[in-house]
């Protein structure tokens, strides 16, 4: 089943305190700021201070709840789309609702609902409301909160220049129910290629490389990632992918109002739109201000567009990324 009737009702954003300029990160690494125009684009991210990934998600999710003019009692599920947890156990949706409880008292939950988590990395927001989708279509809930919140700088390898100019930290969130009118995800599609698995990853911080047994390889705890290989991989997989997506539904690029890709760098998203004939007006770009924020990057692109009044309710969108796996990702919408 490709179409569902199932509606984004309001979005929200959170950007850490501490903003961070392209000059100041030169200074830090001893580059040209130049040098960061020409490689990633990323003039202005921000990085986390006392912050943590689901205080972030939860002031997100507070804004969009805000928006649509609903308590957290009016949600049912809550989902952290996230790439990387707040920590082990538990679940960064359970600290996100102990947050949100916190926000609004003394109403908190009067009835408990679940909250879980679901990580496909930088997709993880397109994989969480591809997935719920169908679990609303069903009736098994009315209104969801997915929340995507990812603190990238705090496991940045700062000897590679290309990768660490590229990141920033924060959250978006959105809230999805039945919709009682055109609104409607009209057709998506994820595909993972493992070929490519090692090719962006972090080993440890799971079971395999736990730190109290490795405590002399730190390199296994920073974030690693083959740019230019990602890329040859990406537009060799991508024209196929998007075509496999499009053909069941009769759509073609021209059909779409505005693309909104994961902000995985400038340069990136420039051949992206030239290989893929995207026109640049109907290409949503943050990353020069923003950063790419790994898993809420398209979720927080989605929120930027409606605030900036560049889509408007009954546009046909698409949302369209890549992640580590290697997996593509995709989601056409009737806003």
């Amino acid at each position: 089943m490709q179409h569902r009737s199932v509606k984004i009702v309001a979005t929200g954003k959170y950007l850490p305190k501490q903003k961070v300029t392209a000059q100041q990160l030169a200074d830090k690494l001893d580059i040209s700021p130049h040098w960061i125009a020409r490689k990633s684009g990323v003039m202005t991210r921000y990085f986390v201070t006392d912050e943590t990934a689901s205080y972030m998600g939860a002031i997100a999710a507070q804004q969009a709840l805000t928006a649509a003019q609903l308590t957290l009692a009016d949600i049912d599920c809550i989902i952290c789309a996230n790439a990387v947890a707040q920590q082990a156990i538990p679940c960064t949706a359970a600290l996100v609702q102990q947050h949100l409880q916190h926000l609004q008292p003394p109403l908190g939950l009067p009835v408990p609902i679940p909250a879980f988590d679901i990580n496909a990395t930088c997709l993880s927001f397109i994989a969480a409301l591809d997935t719920l989708s169908y679990l609303i279509q069903a009736g098994r809930y009315h209104r969801i909160l997915i929340v995507s919140s990812d603190i990238a700088s705090i496991a940045m390898d700062w000897s590679n220049h290309e990768s660490c100019t590229l990141f920033g930290d924060g959250a978006a969130a959105a809230i999805i129910e039945k919709s009682s009118d055109t609104a409607a995800i009209l057709a998506s599609r994820l595909e993972t290629y493992s070929s490519g698995a090692a090719l962006a990853q972090c080993l440890g911080g799971g079971n395999k490389h736990h730190p109290q047994e490795h405590p002399a390889h730190p390199e296994r705890f920073v974030f690693q990632m083959q740019g230019q290989a990602i890329y040859r991989m990406a537009t060799k997989i991508l024209p196929g992918f998007v075509q496999r997506l499009f053909e069941p539904v009769g759509f073609t690029m021209s059909d779409m109002k505005m693309v909104i890709p994961h902000q995985a760098s400038l340069m990136a998203m420039r051949l992206l739109r030239k290989q893929l004939h995207i026109p640049e007006q109907a290409l949503m770009v943050i990353a020069h201000d923003h950063g790419n924020t790994v898993a809420a990057s398209i979720p927080m692109a989605l929120h930027e567009a409606i605030q900036q009044r560049r889509i408007q309710r009954g546009d046909r969108i698409l949302l369209l990324g890549t992640a580590a796996g290697f997996s593509a990702g995709a989601m056409v919408l009737e806003y």
